[in-house]
């Protein structure tokens, strides 16, 4: 298990302005507009960090939405790289932290197994684990 990235999420309005900062440091964002689950995705995957906001209805808009009304921008997950979700998780619920969100996806030529789960003692852990589908 190691870092994969780390996630803030802001408001809509504010994404592009929060982007900026971190081009000004350096770092190239890819776009990714998941319009199933409501969010538009800033990542550099190579940096590590990703910029989510909410921007409508969709199966996780409410979830970020949520999180912007109770704490504010900020950050909103640690993404561990796992071999495998399901192990992690499993250990996870014996320190209460329930799941939050999964998905199972395929895009731009990786499968992706995700879980989120909500935090535990102030830690907000996603598990993440990926393979080349071709």
């Amino acid at each position: 298990m190691r870092l994969h990235h780390v996630v803030f999420c802001v408001r809509p309005e504010n994404q592009d302005h929060a982007a900026e900062l971190w081009r000004d440091l350096g770092l190239t964002f890819m776009e990714v507009d998941l319009d199933d689950l409501g969010l538009r995705v800033l990542i550099d995957w190579e940096a590590g960090i990703e910029v989510v906001a909410p921007t409508g209805p969709g199966d996780q808009a409410e979830s970020f939405t949520d999180f912007l009304d109770e704490r504010g921008e900020g950050l909103y997950s640690i993404v561990m790289s796992v071999s495998e979700v399901s192990g992690p998780t499993e250990i996870a619920a014996r320190y209460g932290a329930p799941v939050r969100y999964e998905q199972r996806r395929e895009h731009g030529g990786l499968r992706i197994d995700e879980v989120s789960l909500e935090p535990v003692h102030g830690m907000a852990v996603t598990f993440l684990a990926t393979e080349a589908t071709g």
